[in-house]
């Protein structure tokens, strides 16, 4: 690999996907377009974005209600092809995906159904480390099963001085746990770190043990390959405006494994949308759950929400995601090698360094890069240069290449940036009184 424009331009010009990146709005910064690399936490939007939605529109303008039933996208069958879209994506039938809600909804939807304590086995492992959110929830359904959250929840940790979890730590702590273990619920890539952990030996880990076990997906769908169903994993969650571009606050998805889909006994909150759509018109005061995960959805389909999720899915369609992913691999690969480059040029100065998995079995498409003390200051100069990544408390920078919108000149440029305000900062931090002297000449 040439860490060079040349190269990056020759990479660009063999993408097979590149004729995708017109299919996106590119945000512009200090008048040209900038380089976005933060779909880990906002997608772009895509151009048909707001036909999708106007469409929508101009359907509930012309015909009201009958919107519902009328025309070749009728609302009420509307998810069915977000769903099988979907479930392509995460490895399930469509009948275990619901399209509902938001994620932490989701969660707090799930946790109902799923977190089943006694007073023997009511433990809950997650990772250390995971999205405040999560943690929120899991010590608030402790609580609501009469549980102090300090003796349900168990936090996987790093071992000392490291930032990723082995799976083999993780492996012990649920045989450690496994007599009191009612749940597992881990994030499947981590946030922070982007660690992509082995949810097949975890789903089967935990389940040997009695314990059920399902995922936050909001890293993963989307950005890696995940067969949800044949893990036999029992459900998971995640929403769809990072790397599945939805836009702000874009709904969220839910996956329920056929086997709890299908047992109506399983408790989860009713609502009428979540009744069977042979019944639902009937109006009865009984709630008869729909069949698989559709029976956890208490409401109608957001339409208008539901709308930019379709705009976007439509171009994974056409992409491919194999070979999203494989473009995914190879520009975060050459995203690796520009920063090994430049940590090796900054040796002895400013350390800096990849906390993301090496492996590419073990990421996506997000590094987590730290830059010693001064890593807040370089963030905000690669802003101001039109950089637009991300920071995390306490000490990371992250940068996720997305595989349809970004290329690989993009990303020798991102490393160009990066080089010369790492040099101007050390100049800056080392060389006070050069600085000042050439700002006086």
């Amino acid at each position: 690999m040439q860490l060079t424009l040349d190269y990056a331009r020759k990479k660009d010009s063999e993408d097979v996907l590149a004729s995708f990146r017109k299919e996106f709005h590119i945000p512009v910064s200090n008048g040209k377009p900038s380089l976005y690399f933060c779909g880990n936490s906002l997608g772009l939007q895509p151009v048909n974005t707001k036909t999708y939605i106007n469409r929508e529109l101009e359907k509930w303008a012309e015909l009201g209600v009958e919107g519902h039933f009328k025309t070749d996208t009728p609302w009420l069958n509307y998810q069915e092809d977000l769903k099988r879209i979907t479930g392509t994506l995460v490895g399930a039938s469509p009948s275990e995906i619901v399209i509902m809600n938001t994620l932490t909804v989701n969660i707090h939807m799930l946790l109902i159904s799923f977190y089943k304590p006694t007073k023997t086995r009511f433990k809950i492992l997650c990772e250390a480390g995971s999205f405040p959110s999560d943690l929120y929830a899991l010590k608030s359904h402790a609580r609501l099963h009469g549980f102090d959250p300090k003796d349900v929840v168990v936090e996987i940790k790093p071992k000392t001085g490291e930032h990723l979890i082995d799976i083999e730590n993780i492996l012990e702590t649920i045989e450690l746990h496994k007599n009191e273990l009612a749940l597992i619920w881990m994030g499947g890539m981590n946030y922070y770190t982007g660690q992509l952990f082995d949810m097949e030996k975890i789903t089967k880990a935990g389940q040997d043990t009695g314990a059920l076990v399902g995922f936050d997906l909001a890293h993963a769908a989307g950005n890696v390959s995940l067969e949800l169903n044949k893990w036999n994993v029992d459900f998971a969650t995640w929403c769809t405006y990072k790397y599945m571009n939805s836009g702000p606050g874009g709904i969220g998805a839910a996956y329920i494994n056929e086997k709890h889909g299908s047992d109506p006994t399983v408790f989860r909150f009713a609502g009428w949308w979540g009744n069977k759509p042979e019944t639902r018109f009937l109006m009865r005061d009984e709630f008869e759950p729909a069949d698989g995960a559709a029976g956890w959805q208490v409401s109608t389909g957001q339409i208008l929400v539901m709308a930019p999720l379709k705009a976007s899915l439509d171009l994974f369609e056409k992409a491919g995601f194999a070979r999203m992913r494989d473009k995914s691999i190879e520009l975060t690969n050459f995203l690796q090698s520009c920063i090994e480059s430049i940590a090796e040029k900054f040796k002895g100065i400013n350390k800096v360094q990849i906390i993301t998995p090496l492996k590419i079995e073990q990421r996506g498409a997000q590094l987590s890069i730290s830059f010693g003390k001064h890593g807040k200051e370089i963030f905000t100069k690669l802003i101001e240069q039109g950089v637009i990544v991300d920071w995390r408390e306490p000490a990371v920078i992250r940068i996720a290449p997305a595989p349809l919108y970004n290329s690989f000149e993009e990303v020798y440029r991102l490393s160009e940036v990066l080089e010369n305000i790492m040099h101007a900062v050390h100049e800056t931090h080392v060389n006070p009184e050069k600085i000042k002297m050439e700002s006086v000449h």
